[in-house]
């Protein structure tokens, strides 16, 4: 069973919450982050992305982390941001166009990673999670929540709402993506203790984002139990820092795949090559995704197609194997435009579902890729089969809109 339970959260005093607010480290380049942090000297991307006041060529040098540790400190002395006394959970809510997820903020168990019953369902890279490791391990904190999903479970959304219905939020903030964005902490110690109850009863949680973040303070906190020779179990560094969402509550969009070349294939010949593997139909501009799994909309030549793959090159008892990206990849980018290696190959692009419809028909119309791919996107369901199987899902099969937000948020694993 997993281990989810509360902490006493470094947070900005409320005066300073809109002012902290800032997108993840990971969604913004080292000039985003150089302009966010100019625009908003308290924005939390000062300690986040420190090496906005670096070149890029020094970017992961170690005066980067230390000025990461510095800036926190910084914030604290100044009062922007304050520690709880106690142990809280926080309810934490984002509203995009309408759309509401509201999840709760806590630490997991760095032993339920090791052990399993904190799922991923990919891969991660030494590179990232250097940079991470490092920058845990001058800031002393975990700086920014990973996103975490589990099988909804009644009682925890009945207390959620409850306080949401009967308490205005300690927080409230619109981000520059038009996010809002709520919290609410969680006072009453007995409510604090039912939750950890109820927690206690989940089976698994799974990582929907932040599988590096993951990772690097699974890492650090091993590596400090390690070299603590009085260690009781109960320090911080045993437990990182999470919003935990029911599985109901989230909305992945897809995506999509634009590729450069057609490996000198003309448009008809490869339309023709598409129709062995999959059903091919010209159609109007879709105007969005498609809503039936194992169809995908194709934008070539000048024209929207809708392509339907063929029942027999379908595995429905395999958790991977009956996810469009992977025909996608299988059936059609690796075979037929020779792109088996999506990771690395310079002919093929990622665009998130929340970039748009619209920018996969302006890359070809404007002659900077041949096709545009756009796919109908997976369920947490399927995000959670893959993991219980002990499966990796195909790379950058998932886009969870919105992020969790940074700056509210931060776990001390050393004082």
């Amino acid at each position: 069973m997993a281990v989810f339970s509360p902490f006493a959260a470094v947070r900005p005093d409320a005066r300073f919450a809109a002012d902290t607010l800032c997108p993840p480290y990971d969604v913004v380049d080292h000039g985003e982050a150089a302009e966010i942090i100019s625009q908003n000297p308290a924005s939390f991307m000062n300690v986040t992305r420190a090496d906005a006041f670096f070149s890029q060529e020094d970017e992961y040098s170690d005066a980067v982390y230390e000025r990461s540790r510095s800036n926190l400190t910084a914030f604290i002395e100044k009062g922007i941001y304050i520690e709880d006394a106690e142990p809280h959970f926080y309810i934490y809510s984002e509203t995009l166009s309408g759309r509401t997820q509201t999840g709760i903020a806590g630490c997991a168990s760095i032993d339920d990673y090791e052990n399993g019953v904190i799922k991923k369902h990919e891969v991660t890279t030494p590179a990232k999670e250097a940079d991470r490791i490092k920058h845990f391990t001058a800031c002393g904190a975990d700086t920014e929540p990973v996103f975490l999903t589990y099988r909804d479970v009644n009682g925890i959304d009945e207390i959620t709402k409850k306080i949401i219905a009967e308490n205005d939020p300690d927080y409230e903030a619109e981000d520059v993506y038009g996010v809002t964005h709520r919290l609410w902490v969680v006072k009453d110690s007995e409510t604090n203790k039912k939750l950890t109850g109820l927690f206690d009863g989940v089976p698994a949680m799974y990582i929907a984002d932040g599988h590096h973040r993951t990772a690097s303070a699974v890492h650090v906190g091993m590596k400090m139990r390690s070299e603590d020779q009085d260690a009781s179990g109960d320090e911080e560094y045993n437990r990182f820092m999470a919003v935990a969402f029911p599985e109901s509550e989230l909305r992945v969009l897809p995506y999509n795949r634009i590729v450069k070349t057609l490996n000198g294939l003309s448009v008809s010949d490869f339309l023709q090559r598409l129709d062995e593997c999959a059903d091919v139909a010209q159609i109007q501009d879709p105007g969005t995704f498609p809503s039936r799994r194992h169809t995908i909309y194709l934008y070539i030549g000048g024209s929207w197609y809708s392509a339907v793959f063929k029942e027999n090159l379908i595995d429905e008892d395999d958790p991977v194997k009956c996810l469009d990206v992977y025909l996608l990849q299988e059936h059609v980018l690796s075979p037929i435009i020779g792109i088996d290696d999506p990771r690395r190959d310079e002919r093929l692009e990622f665009s998130g579902g929340i970039n748009g419809h619209k920018l996969l028909k302006d890359a070809v119309d404007s002659g900077s890729a041949a096709a545009a791919f756009e796919l109908c996107p997976v369920t947490v369901s399927e995000i959670i089969n893959v993991a219980d199987s002990g499966m990796i899902m195909p790379p950058k099969s998932t886009w969870f809109e919105p992020k969790i937000g940074s700056g509210w948020f931060i776990h001390r694993i050393r004082k």
